[in-house]
């Protein structure tokens, strides 16, 4: 996965938008003024924050080499993900999840209006 298919599979999820609030870069991605992604994207290799439940974080880490607990973020919610050392199919999964995560966290007025969004 490129940083440029990274970027676009963010922004194709329900309301997401992408801001720069720390630096030029570094894409924060969020759902409804809630972050679900972070990333460098000009950097290499290619690294992505995502949100993640506690217990399935540990699960990840334990099984995959390439996700670690979240860099600079609470590592009981959040793993750093190598994009380039995992299928691309289970990187978009590992993003929708985070995406659902916080999605899950917003009041039901948020959560109704992203449904008929």
């Amino acid at each position: 996965m490129t940083p440029d298919e990274l970027r676009t599979f963010c922004l194709d999820l329900n309301d997401a938008t992408e801001e720069f609030p720390f630096d030029q870069g570094t894409s924060v991605f969020k759902v409804a003024g809630k972050v679900f992604a972070l990333s460098a994207l000009d950097a290499v290799p290619l690294r992505v924050n995502l949100k993640c439940d506690p217990d399935e974080a540990v699960r990840l880490r334990g099984e995959h080499p390439a996700i670690i607990p979240g860099w600079h973020m609470n590592k009981r919610h959040w793993n750093t993900v190598t994009v380039g050392e995992l299928p691309d199919r289970m990187v978009r999964e590992l993003v929708e999840d985070s995406y659902d995560l916080v999605v899950a966290g917003l009041p039901k007025a948020v959560r109704l209006r992203l449904d008929r969004s």
